[in-house]
């Protein structure tokens, strides 16, 4: 399997190169070359393989001409340490709980993988810098799955007083190989300067840059798997299946699209964004208009641009018309967000955090009585605890100690952060 950029089909990179380098040329993005199909009797019997069987056999046709399967087998098993439940709310509606990882966040998945797949590519060879830019988990995640790892260093950017508490401590609390840079501005700032760093000639003869968000395509691939694990869960109720995916970056949502064009048998997806309405007015108009991003309860989804919209074209060849048959998306604000914390907890006895919420608010707004609907809960509850709160008033609090906590603070500027990356 060779991969291609999402903007010249004529740039091919092997699996090691895309992860390596992070970002095609002009700050375009990694594709597969193409999407395999599973065999269908996979599917009819995905009840009799565990979790680690599934996986393989999904990501093998991936990732085979650069890792071997035997370490393809253990790096599997050290990323999928933890469970993925489907939870039953009520009714025909079910959740997703993806924050029984490490971090409490549905991207300890991704970054535990990823991080395997470099550190068995960068053996006997040049250090490399993981330059990630997060609203909130990713960095919490890719600090805990590269914490001292040999040769490699990690510099998170993020957002100034837009991430919560819980996940700046995970963010800034390790040392060692991880820097946190807070940046004042938004994500979207953040991703705009690591972005001019992948395509900066000059840096990049000094120092080996590679990614870890949603952009690097380690990230995006493993996040196929949940989808998988839930089916297997929920196959036996022989109903169709449409899930919710809170959306920011869209790197999740792109993870289901591929597991369902590989096969999956998901009807249909709901991108649930949050007041950053990017890509439901495209879905509504066919216009696409990045905007700066706003500041939301929901915060790791406080995404203008997302980047992953353009693997989104590459795979549906730019065919709205195709897109709005397998997408639907909706906008849900902080009012709405923080009413369905509240209910469900009085309701079913549940707790959601904010991105959950949302999720949950556009797949009833969505869901047909003969469909089973599956939302994502993406993070722990305790890690937006501030916000918990205003909907439970006895929703407890844990005091994050930020005492041994270092950080760098910088302006939104490139300089400074090359000064940084230079040191």
């Amino acid at each position: 399997m060779n991969y291609i950029s999402t903007q010249d089909i004529n740039e091919i990179v092997s699996f090691k190169d895309a992860v390596i380098n992070g970002l095609a040329k002009n700050k375009a993005l990694f594709m597969p070359e193409f999407i395999p199909t599973l065999p269908i009797d996979f599917f009819q019997n995905i009840e009799g393989f565990n979790n680690n069987e599934i996986a393989y056999e999904v990501l093998l046709p991936f990732v085979k001409d650069s890792i071997d399967e035997s370490i393809l087998r253990n790096i599997i098993a050290e990323t999928l340490s933890f469970p993925t439940p489907v939870v039953h709310i009520r009714d025909n509606i079910y959740v997703l709980e993806l924050f029984h990882g490490p971090t409490k966040a549905f991207k300890d998945v991704g970054a535990r993988f990823m991080s395997r797949c470099m550190s068995n590519f960068v053996k006997n060879g040049r250090e490399v810098t993981i330059l990630v830019a997060t609203s909130g988990d990713t960095g919490s995640a890719v600090a805990n799955g590269f914490f001292d790892v040999e040769g490699i260093n990690v510099v998170i950017l993020f957002p100034k007083s837009k991430v919560s508490q819980f996940q700046e401590h995970q963010m800034t609390s390790l040392g060692k190989n991880i820097f946190a840079v807070e940046v004042e501005g938004t994500f979207d700032d953040c991703q705009s300067l690591v972005k001019q760093a992948f395509v900066d000639i000059e840096l990049n003869k000094t120092i080996n840059l590679s990614s870890a968000n949603s952009i690097n395509i380690a990230r995006l691939l493993p996040q196929m798997l949940y989808y998988f694990f839930a089916y297997k869960q929920l196959k036996k109720y022989n109903q169709p299946i449409v899930v919710s995916v809170p959306s920011g970056n869209f790197g999740n949502l792109t993870a289901g699209i591929i597991a369902k064009k590989m096969g999956l048998p998901i009807e249909r997806f709901i991108a649930a964004t949050n007041s950053n309405n990017t890509f439901p007015k495209y879905i509504s108009s066919g216009i696409y208009t990045p905007k700066p991003s706003v500041s939301t309860y929901s915060n790791a989804m406080d995404v203008g641009a997302p980047s992953n919209f353009e693997r989104l074209m590459f795979i549906y060849n730019n065919d709205l018309t195709k897109i709005q048959k397998d997408i639907v998306s909706e906008s849900i604000g902080d009012i709405a967000t923080l009413e369905q914390i509240k209910n469900t907890h009085l309701r079913n006895n549940y707790i959601l955090d904010p991105h959950g919420a949302v999720g949950k608010i556009c797949l009833i707004n969505n869901l047909r009585s003969n469909e089973i609907g599956v939302f994502l809960e993406t993070a722990h509850p305790k890690k937006f605890e501030s916000v918990v709160q205003k909907a439970i008033n006895n929703f407890p609090s844990n005091e994050v100690n930020m005492d041994n906590c270092k950080k760098v603070s910088i302006s939104n500027s490139y300089k400074e952060l090359v000064n940084i990356l230079q040191k």
